[in-house]
């Protein structure tokens, strides 16, 4: 029984990494077009493929990481047409996600105290899908309650205290 469970863990974690692979690949000939430099590397981290762009600047990044999303749909979508795949791929360029969870982590924090001092619920700017599941995440650590409300570009989360 170990044995087919491993099986199926090997086979897996090979999905993950071709899926990694094939947006590396994509994304290389995206850099290569726009002539533009840039080191990539892949990794699986959590059941998800990772793609890291090594570049200076921010042009891959964008405003509000704009440009990083619509990289990160466009890699998505290879993936999907090269292997047939739906990918949960995760793209990040120089470390941005990473600095903007910290600064999301210190916001949550302060917003945090505001609910629980005021007891009223606090509405936060409005956030992409990576950014509103680090708010919750931290709400929920925080022990209070979150709720993405709005559509498309005005989606935001909302941090209520708890009620009982």
């Amino acid at each position: 029984m170990t044995e087919v469970v491993e099986a199926q863990a090997t086979e897996q974690m090979d999905h993950l990494t071709l899926e990694g692979e094939t947006a590396a690949d994509y994304l290389e000939e995206l850099l290569d077009i726009a002539d533009l430099d840039g080191d990539i590397d892949t990794y699986v981290e959590a059941g998800r493929p990772h793609v890291s762009i090594l570049t200076s600047g921010d042009k891959l990044v964008g405003a509000n990481g704009e440009v990083l999303e619509a990289l990160q749909d466009l890699s998505r979508l290879a993936v999907l047409t090269k292997i047939g795949r739906h990918s949960r791929l995760m793209l990040d360029v120089s470390g941005h996600r990473e600095k903007r969870r910290k600064e999301l982590q210190e916001i949550v924090a302060a917003a945090v105290v505001e609910v629980k001092n005021s007891g009223e619920a606090l509405s936060m700017e409005a956030m992409n899908p990576f950014e509103r599941k680090i708010v919750h995440d931290a709400v929920a650590a925080a022990g209070l309650t979150s709720e993405s409300e709005g559509e498309g570009d005005k989606r935001h989360v909302v941090i209520s205290p708890v009620t009982d």
